[in-house]
């Protein structure tokens, strides 16, 4: 069976790495991080390092026995381009990701400069969106590396988004995420950052999902901005019989 999850812009998640390391600010309350340590306090074998980076080959061909096709979230508790996943593990996943042509696999990072460097290498499947994070404006450099990808779909995550975006280059954007930080010491999102993000989106055509206001307690603070949710998304590419 495929893990639910309960991110809004996702079916499932698949975990063939787990474990990471902090790189920029929006890593500060890194969600990942606590659910890693839940898992490791309650036993879960593929949590014995905590939240140690770590590979799980056994991991790597799950989403092949998931006949439904559905949206896949890889590595929701790492990032497959970390400087320490090795290139040869990382073509393992894009070559289930291949394999499994029925499931839409949705890869994000904030290691942009490792995707850019490896994009030459990478045979990407047209089931595979990549996305960067982008937390605030000193990171505005991730998108630039995105762009220059050949990933078939591209989208940003500017979740936690932690100060404003005015100046958004959407250029070969596909999707737009946005949303606040949520749990323990969450720090606040503004609703004139969201607003401008929102605005600029709607001007260059692109897609924009709004995950969260986020705090303490997410689900209080709910998900409507100016009374309605959004929520579109690109169109997948065509299902695979499998």
């Amino acid at each position: 069976m495929s893990v639910r999850s309960s991110i809004e812009w996702t079916e499932s998640t698949w975990n063939p790495v787990t474990g990471c390391t902090k790189v920029s600010p929006g890593c500060k309350h890194c969600y990942a991080e606590r659910m890693a340590l839940r898992l490791q306090a309650m036993g879960l074998p593929n949590y014995v390092n905590g939240f140690r980076l770590t590979m799980h080959e056994h991991m790597l061909e799950h989403p092949l026995n998931w006949k439904r096709p559905q949206m896949v979230f890889v590595n929701s508790m790492s990032d497959l381009f970390h400087q320490d996943v090795p290139w040869e593990f990382i073509q393992k996943v894009f070559d289930i990701m291949r394999r499994a042509s029925w499931h839409t696999f949705q890869v994000l990072t904030k290691r942009s400069t490792r995707l850019l460097e490896l994009n030459p290498e990478i045979d990407w499947p047209v089931n595979v969106w990549m996305g960067v994070s982008v937390e605030n404006k000193d990171y505005l450099f991730r998108i630039d590396h995105l762009r220059r990808t050949d990933a078939q779909i591209k989208f940003l995550s500017l979740e936690p988004l932690l100060g404003p975006l005015p100046y958004l280059d959407l250029r070969g954007i596909d999707w737009v995420i946005v949303g606040g930080e949520s749990g323990p010491g969450a720090r606040p999102i503004k609703k004139d950052w969201v607003l401008d993000i929102r605005d600029q989106c709607l001007a260059a055509g692109v897609p924009f999902f709004f995950k969260q206001w986020g705090g303490f307690k997410r689900k209080s603070a709910g998900r409507l901005l100016e009374g309605r949710t959004w929520d579109t998304m690109p169109e997948p590419a065509p299902v695979v019989a499998c």
